[in-house]
């Protein structure tokens, strides 16, 4: 099964998100969209922004340029493991953003993610964030910033009309990939247990700052976007 990582349009990316991923919306914030193909096929896309936090590499000495999070891999029924499409993505995204030095991504355990596929592709976890204050439906329960995605607004009117309430939810897990060995070497000592180790992730995708090898980025076919 051939695998193709290119550019994605807006209009393909949203689409994925909407019937791919569990939020059912594309991220708000400046987005690099790579798109994934199986034999020609669009399977997906990998989605990487400044995230919920402008400040996301302050902690890292890091500027807003320089650091970026993970906000999205929303995959339709695919042959290639996701660890090896995630690792070309960060290839990929080192090519266009050759100044970007971290990647920030956050595994949700209400969604019964441990941050497998991190794990697999040699991420650094770093442990669980805050606790934090979520909007909740019935089962489903919405960052206050996703609900606005959806709604057009956050205020206290709009929850309530659309039958949302406030609730305290447990924090997610966090991983950081160093985008070199420079990089790593520096932060390395952040490093904490994997929470879980998933054994349904498999773990063939080669860590590209080692130089030693791995799946190579595909060549940009912009014609097929």
């Amino acid at each position: 099964m051939s695998l193709r990582l290119d550019w994605a349009t807006y209009e393909s990316a949203k689409y994925a998100c909407q019937n791919w991923h569990y939020s059912k919306c594309l991220p708000k914030s400046k987005l690099v969209k790579i798109g994934v193909w199986e034999d020609d096929k669009f399977i997906g896309v990998v989605i990487y922004s400044y995230g919920s936090c402008y400040n996301l590499g302050k902690p890292y000495g890091l500027s807003m340029t320089q650091c970026c999070e993970l906000t999205r891999i929303a995959l339709n029924k695919h042959s290639n493991p996701v660890s090896k499409i995630l690792s070309i993505s960060l290839k990929f995204l080192k090519c266009f953003c050759p100044g970007m030095r971290l990647v920030v991504s956050f595994a949700d355990p209400r969604q019964n993610h441990h941050g497998g596929i991190y794990q697999a592709t040699n991420w650094i976890y770093t442990g669980q964030s805050s606790s934090s204050t979520c909007l909740k439906k019935g089962a489903e329960t919405l960052h206050e910033r996703s609900f606005g995605n959806r709604y057009g607004s956050h205020s206290k009117e709009t929850i309530k009309k659309h039958g949302y309430e406030s609730v305290r939810i447990e924090g997610k897990y966090r991983y950081i990939f160093p985008m070199d060995k420079k990089f790593y070497e520096s932060i390395k000592y952040l490093s904490q247990p994997y929470p879980k180790r998933a054994t349904s992730i498999d773990s063939d995708a080669t860590d590209f700052r080692s130089e030693k090898g791995g799946a190579n980025p595909t060549v940009a076919l912009h014609s097929k976007k």
